[in-house]
């Protein structure tokens, strides 16, 4: 980092015309004191060889407000020094060569009430195409008070939902319907009806389920419809089934959501590759219509998966609660998805708790207080399986979704039966958790107990006791707490 980069331009030369480095300009400002009201990114900048990390941040901290390549003018028509955002402090990544934290501060002004369309296409519209950076990734964000009560949040949030479905003091239970493309509308519905039957709370069309010549999306919801209400029948409980309502326009989903609704539905889901506008807009529906509204993360791999480009999953986490949804699925730490147990608690940190504390070994780098937004569902799926019933429960709680797709559809026995192997797991667990036990050290004995009186549990415990994903996490949290010595 130069010396140069803290030098301060005489003002007679700040707006002469021809090209200036950014951090002249005035976005490096190292003594500057960040606002209550401003908004604050974190970002992971690796500069080319040969650009300074100061002129980086100062170029992200531009590009992504007021700035372009050369001096213009036109900045002393407005009140400029307000308008651009600020980079204020940079540190060297730990353990990560050529890597930088950049912290920038964004004036409130800068961005539109209630909207994560503007909000992202300021913070990452236009800055991570720019030639002086090898990569550039968005790590977290501060949100001010100020501004996330610009935003409606879950249309129905935790407690509320819980209320709904009168389910309390456990996780709920779910599974995804496989294979997730193919089967006929009866045979769909024969899945949801043996799952519910069998003790799941909620069953889920995938996210590429929607419309296809094997199953129109009408069909599909009609048979789901009559599972649910069969099940119900039987069972005495409030069961459900996210519906995809995820389509090519706005007005398709609006059609497939009130065609939900009519059928009485509790849930419908859609997936994150419809865009922010849709979904605060499904959001903005399902409050007005008293729905539970489920988000699929579909596609958010392709760019938080990564440690050194992208966005990490722990923005799109608090941007979807801004935007409003009431579920989505946020890791398992222990099925076939990534997933660093750290980080991953960070997310569910993110999306459960009224304030978020710094947890720098979680991936929490700003306090963030949600200004009694509601919370969101985070949901647990992708290749998890009864036998790690106490893991699951000690790592997420009971606020969270327990969704085994292929550990459900999968059993030997059945649909059923493996609906049944779970909801008895689950409430061995639970019950062992609240009678004091050591879940994690004692969590396979107590699944091997419960077994003795479910065959359909200890069938399970058969079949997937050996399957694990122990592969390493890519997106790890950088720093790591240091034991010290306690007298």
């Amino acid at each position: 980092m130069t010396k140069d980069m803290n030098t301060v331009i005489d003002p007679k030369d700040r707006y002469k015309a021809g090209v200036m480095s950014y951090a002249k300009m005035g976005y490096w400002q190292p003594d500057y004191e960040p606002k209550e009201t401003d908004i604050i990114a974190l970002f992971r900048i690796t500069p080319q060889e040969g650009v300074d990390a100061i002129e980086a941040a100062a170029a992200v901290a531009g590009e992504s407000s007021t700035a372009t390549w050369t001096v213009v003018w036109t900045d002393r028509l407005t009140a400029c020094d307000m308008y651009r955002a600020k980079a204020y402090r940079v540190d060297p990544v730990p353990n990560a060569a050529g890597q930088y934290f950049a912290y920038i501060a964004y004036d409130l002004d800068l961005f539109e009430e209630g909207s994560i369309a503007n909000l992202s296409a300021s913070i990452i519209g236009n800055v991570f195409g720019f030639k002086p950076l090898k990569a550039l990734r968005l790590e977290d964000m501060r949100l001010p008070v100020a501004y996330v009560k610009t935003f409606q949040g879950p249309p129905t949030g935790i407690i509320v939902e819980r209320e709904r479905l009168d389910k309390f003091g456990r996780p709920l239970l779910g599974a995804t319907v496989k294979p997730k493309l193919g089967l006929s509308g009866k045979n769909y519905g024969r899945v949801i009806y043996e799952a519910l039957k069998g003790g799941l709370d909620f069953v889920k069309d995938d996210e590429n389920i929607n419309s296809q010549p094997f199953m129109h999306w009408r069909e599909r919801f009609l048979f789901a419809m009559e599972a649910i209400n069969r099940a119900a029948a039987a069972t005495g409980e409030i069961k459900g089934h996210y519906l995809n309502i995820t389509a090519a326009t706005m007005e398709d989903m609006y059609e497939r959501a009130e065609f939900a609704k009519e059928l009485g539905s509790t849930i419908v889901m859609i997936d994150l590759v419809i865009g922010y506008t849709a979904i605060q807009s499904m959001a903005k529906w399902a409050r007005k219509n008293d729905m539970l509204l489920h988000l699929h993360r579909a596609g958010h791999s392709t760019y938080t998966r990564q440690k050194n480009h992208g966005v990490s999953f722990r923005v799109i986490s608090k941007w979807m609660r801004l935007a409003g949804v009431d579920h989505i699925h946020a890791g398992t730490v222990v099925g076939k998805l990534e997933g660093d147990p750290n980080t991953v608690k960070g997310f569910y940190d993110i999306l459960r708790k009224p304030r978020v504390p710094v947890c720098l070994e979680n991936g929490v780098f700003f306090e963030q207080d949600w200004g009694s937004l509601r919370s969101v569902m985070p949901v647990a799926s992708g290749g998890i399986h009864a036998g790690q019933m106490h893991q699951l429960l000690d790592l997420f709680g009971d606020d969270v979704v327990l969704q085994f797709g292929g550990g459900t559809i999968g059993h030997p026995m059945g649909i059923q039966a493996g609906a049944t192997a779970n909801r008895v797991a689950l409430e061995a667990m639970v019950l062992a958790r609240n009678e004091g036990r050591d879940i994690v050290n004692e969590g396979w004995e107590i699944l091997e107990q419960a077994a003795k009186w479910c065959t359909p549990l200890r069938a399970a415990l058969e079949t997937w006791k050996d399957v694990t994903f122990n592969y390493e996490s890519t997106d790890t949290a950088d720093f790591v707490p240091t034991p010290t010595a306690s007298y």
